[in-house]
């Protein structure tokens, strides 16, 4: 039949019992195909992981400072990590980099949760926050 038509035999679904075919013409087909990915693709949002680094003896403005371009961070909808960095003595009081974490932590409560719990690897304390799931009305 398809061959009488002029057009090609195009199995669509192949995991069907009995197996979907239509008579179509293959390169239109195929050009149809491609569009829909490309506008699956175009609707897609990618999310993107951005660091702000602090120090543990970070002062109160630049504390500030870091909090508003992680909320800028998250309202674009990446997700923020969150890194404190020791160095030589500061070793000794990680509690104080935790103690920043839980407070920006707080700071950001409205617009993010956290993906994990504060880890420590190393020199270095992280702290993964994502954008919270917004609600539809």
């Amino acid at each position: 039949m398809a061959q009488a038509k002029g057009l090609d035999l195009v199995e669509i679904s192949p995991q069907a019992v009995p197996p979907v075919c239509k008579i179509v013409n293959f390169s239109k087909f195929r050009y149809e195909m491609e569009k829909k990915e490309k506008e699956a693709r175009k609707k897609q949002k990618i999310t993107h992981t951005k660091e702000v680094r602090i120090r543990p003896r970070i002062g109160e403005h630049d504390l500030e400072v870091k909090i508003k371009h992680a909320r800028e961070f998250i309202e674009k909808g990446d997700k923020v990590q969150i890194t404190a960095m020791f160095s030589g003595r500061e070793m000794q009081h990680k509690e104080l980099g935790i103690k920043i974490m839980d407070r920006i932590k707080d700071a950001l409560s409205d617009i993010a949760e956290p993906e994990g719990r504060t880890s420590s690897m190393g020199t270095r304390v992280f702290l993964t926050l994502i954008p919270k799931k917004k609600l539809s009305k």
